[in-house]
């Protein structure tokens, strides 16, 4: 079966610092399911940037997703239930990887709905992809390790230049 005959609005929130095909694979279901997928970049002023800065990570996220006709990337601060509304989605999309990303997801959904009135849907990760997180790759990023297989091409090339950047400083 691909594809669905309702088409909905949904908004798919995350730093995605950086993205990964974990990342990308919910972005490819929430398109297959919905049509019109969101993905919010957020940041906070109030924190550093961690390994990209906001602009380019939404540029990262336009390059990775491309081929995906119904994508559209913006960046949002504030909380992701606000850029949802905003944004003018019908649903938040979440991708869970293990029980405890549940856990986490279900009480944040529960009070967003209370809010907003906006619902989460949940996509689980494919499993060749479930213990990808940007936490690790970045850490592996940052000592020189290869991710390659972890991210997308533009990510990949991304990591590699900031790397080489390092090396000469």
């Amino acid at each position: 079966m691909s594809g669905t005959s309702a088409r909905a609005r949904v908004i798919y929130p995350g730093s995605f610092d950086p993205l990964h095909l974990g990342h990308l694979d919910v972005i490819e279901q929430a398109n297959e399911l919905f049509g019109d997928v969101v993905v919010a970049v957020m940041y906070n002023f109030a924190k550093p940037s961690g390994m990209f800065d906001v602009d380019e990570r939404v540029e990262l996220a336009r390059t990775a997703t491309a081929h995906l006709d119904g994508v559209s990337i913006e960046k949002h601060t504030g909380l992701a239930v606000q850029a949802a509304v905003e944004a003018g989605a019908d649903f938040i999309v979440k991708g869970l990887r293990t029980p405890g990303d549940f856990e986490i997801e279900q009480q944040m959904a529960q009070m967003n709905h209370s809010v907003t009135g906006v619902r989460t849907v949940y996509v689980p990760s494919r499993p060749d992809l479930g213990f990808v997180s940007s936490r690790f790759v970045r850490e592996i990023a940052n000592y020189g390790g290869d991710v390659g297989h972890l991210v997308p091409a533009a990510v990949g090339e991304a990591l590699s230049r900031r790397a080489a950047s390092r090396e000469q400083n």
